[in-house]
């Protein structure tokens, strides 16, 4: 695949699917977007059993100093590795090899998030064909503010 812009900061990756040995670290993309929803926050709990009252009502949320419900992080990490998933721009993934996440702000019943991700390095791996990618990631709310950051260190097929 070509690039569709170049700037100092890197290469805009176009649609499609990238392979290992033409990407080039700064090369970023932007995720779609996703809503978070009260259902979502409601089965994530009953899914993990993460009851924490910040999560489950607006009172209890405001007695903490949040306006309202807050999201899981970590059910906001799992949304952003899926509009990782969903995006068009996608490598020849085989894996992820594990995630170094912050949460940095609140995410409430209603914002809509999506990622910028930008490729931080990248290594072949001992064993053929393979290599992993080292993706950093920011996440914003509607606002344009930061509500999450890391690293996801992807195992990609080198073909």
């Amino acid at each position: 695949m070509t690039d569709t812009v170049s700037s100092p900061h890197g290469r805009r990756l176009a649609d499609g699917v990238h392979a290992f040995g033409t990407l080039r670290e700064g090369d970023w993309y932007e995720t779609p977007s996703r809503a978070v929803t009260a259902a979502h926050i409601d089965t994530f709990a009953e899914l993990t059993g993460d009851r924490f009252e910040i999560h489950m009502t607006d009172d209890a949320a405001r007695k903490h100093g949040f306006s309202g419900r807050v999201a899981h992080g970590l059910l906001v990490q799992s949304l952003v590795d899926g509009l990782k998933n969903q995006s068009t721009v996608t490598f020849q993934a085989i894996a992820s090899l594990g995630w170094t996440w912050r949460f940095t702000g609140p995410v409430h019943i209603g914002d809509t998030i999506s990622a910028t991700i930008r490729l931080a390095g990248k290594r072949t791996t001992s064993g053929s064909g393979r290599g992993i990618l080292f993706l950093d990631f920011e996440v914003r709310n509607q606002d344009g503010l930061i509500v999450q950051a890391g690293e996801n260190q992807l195992l990609v097929s080198l073909d």
